[in-house]
């Protein structure tokens, strides 16, 4: 079972790298998929992950509750819909442009209802 979880933890971590590159592929459902598989088969790898400088601190946050950022938040959401208004736009299936408006108000609900939102202390400099 552990080279199993391993195999999909690699094949996760390098659809998440490809997707910060193309804008139809998203890149924190397979990273949490990474680091899920991960702690559950390799200690090492979820280390890795976890350590790493690109979105080691995003999945830190992620996993210990604290959630995601509201610009983050933000940024996912303008990102994803554009990316979704774009393929609706591209293709001619009605059935195809009902399933990605789907998934994208299901996307929209679970962060904006069910993800945290982490809160930002005010920097120091800004009681000055």
């Amino acid at each position: 079972m552990k080279i199993i979880l391993n195999f999909v933890g690699i094949v996760a971590v390098i659809l998440g790298v490809l997707g910060i590159f193309l804008p139809l592929l998203p890149t924190t459902p397979f990273l949490l998929l990474a680091s899920a598989c991960f702690v559950r088969a390799s200690p090492r790898m979820h280390h890795w992950l976890q350590t790493n400088p690109v979105f080691g601190k995003y999945l830190r946050d992620y996993e210990n509750g604290r959630g995601i950022p509201l610009r983050g938040k933000v940024w996912i959401l303008i990102f994803m819909w554009g990316s979704m208004a774009y393929s609706v736009w591209r293709t001619e299936l009605p059935w195809v442009r009902i399933l990605i408006v789907l998934i994208g108000v299901c996307v929209t609900v679970y962060l904006t209802r069910f993800v945290p939102t982490m809160r930002i202390p005010p920097s120091p400099a800004a009681d000055e």
